[in-house]
């Protein structure tokens, strides 16, 4: 197993002002005596250098209570959608096939029922027109029937019409085109073609073993009257934590993200270790949908092909009111956001464990971003 690829370093002498960081953690702290959520974990990085790693609260509560430790893995809901989009980055640039292909080119059956010119641009950027298809837990480690539920997909909109956020089934679909052009596993796939080169098998799993349990945070949600917190069952089932769901499913540090990130600010490399080249993260990471408003999310999201830009627009969910028209990133559903920023090489990870409803969570993430933003000189 490959070591971390981040070394530590003081985030002085690299340019982030540490008393930005201190309000940070004092937030943190107060959410958490708030009874907002359990336990969280940040991780700031730059250059290359991990600056900043801390966990906070508790990882479990209950008859076994966990404190949150640095080693703790938590549940990354659509944080995974990047992890699961940088092997398609590979995929294409190795040849494998091309953003602009249709899906059917590739998976000829998915072609039915009105899906036959739906490109793969299309579903990453939440174009394709199937946002609220269902995959059934039996199909999730089923691969014959996983692939036959994606190629069964209703159509609920003319693709490529609208965007609107497709929660998890657009990247059943894109798991299922990893399978198609590797012969893998999509989540074998991830760890061997990503993970493990960088040295971050240990740190994001796209299927968590068994082995790995030990580490593992539950998840939480608000009860009805809204006055305490209560286990979300159906993220904490082993079903679950095995299933690795490509769009939601996966499991990872704080440290971790901010190292995928890093590898991203890098064009491609991480300690040495080049995984992606620089052109096609170029292409990957830029504003393929303009200024259109995402229906779901009622602004526009500026989506690339994995993560989506800040851009100039007024708001933008997760990225910080002040950040960089460059920073781009991904959130985790009422939980978390993890971010790169190209002009000041910084990357950024917050994850929490109870799944918060908006307006409270979309705030909480413009300030925290805010509050990183604010100490990069």
């Amino acid at each position: 197993m490959k070591p971390f690829p981040l070394q530590p370093a003081d985030l002085a002498s690299h340019g982030i002002r540490t008393e930005q960081l201190e309000r940070l953690g004092a937030l943190i702290g107060k959410h958490i005596a708030d009874g907002r959520y359990p336990g969280a974990q940040i991780a700031l990085a730059r250059h290359g250098k991990l600056l900043l790693e801390r966990s906070f609260g508790q990882a479990r509560t209950g008859d076994k209570p966990m404190a949150a430790g640095p080693d703790t893995l938590w549940l990354l809901y659509s944080n995974t959608k990047v992890v699961l989009a940088t092997a398609l980055w590979k995929l294409a640039e190795q040849g494998a096939f091309r953003f602009t292909d249709r899906l059917s080119d590739h998976v000829p059956e998915f072609g039915c029922l009105g899906k036959r010119d739906i490109t793969i641009l299309q579903i990453i950027t939440h174009q394709g027109g199937f946002p609220n298809a269902q995959l059934s837990r039996e199909a999730w480690a089923d691969h014959a029937r996983m692939r036959q539920s994606v190629c069964e997909f209703t159509l609920e909109w003319t693709p490529g019409s609208r965007i609107h956020y497709h929660g998890l089934s657009a990247h059943w679909a894109l798991g299922v085109l990893i399978e198609q052009l590797t012969g893998q596993d999509f989540r074998t796939y991830v760890r061997d073609a990503i993970l493990a080169p960088l040295g971050l098998a240990s740190d994001i799993f796209v299927g968590l073993p068994e082995s790995e349990d030990a580490r593992v945070s539950d998840m939480y949600e608000p009860t009805p009257d809204g006055k305490g917190m209560r286990p979300l069952a159906e993220s904490n089932s082993n079903t679950w934590r095995r299933a690795g769901a490509p769009g939601g499913g996966g499991y990872g540090t704080a440290r971790g993200m901010a190292a995928l990130y890093q590898m991203m600010l890098g064009g491609g490399e991480l300690n040495g270790v080049r995984v992606l080249s620089p052109r096609m993260l170029a292409y990957a990471i830029r504003n393929h949908t303009g200024d259109r408003v995402d229906d779901y999310m009622g602004m526009p999201m500026h989506r690339g092909l994995g993560p989506h830009l800040r851009g100039t627009t007024p708001t933008v969910r997760g990225l910080g009111a002040i950040a960089s028209p460059n920073a781009f990133g991904h959130g985790g559903v009422g939980t978390s956001y993890c971010w790169g920023d190209p002009d000041s090489g910084v990357s950024f990870a917050y994850i929490t464990n109870n799944r918060l409803p908006d307006p409270w969570h979309s705030e909480r993430l413009d300030v925290v971003s805010t509050l990183v933003h604010a100490a990069i000189l």
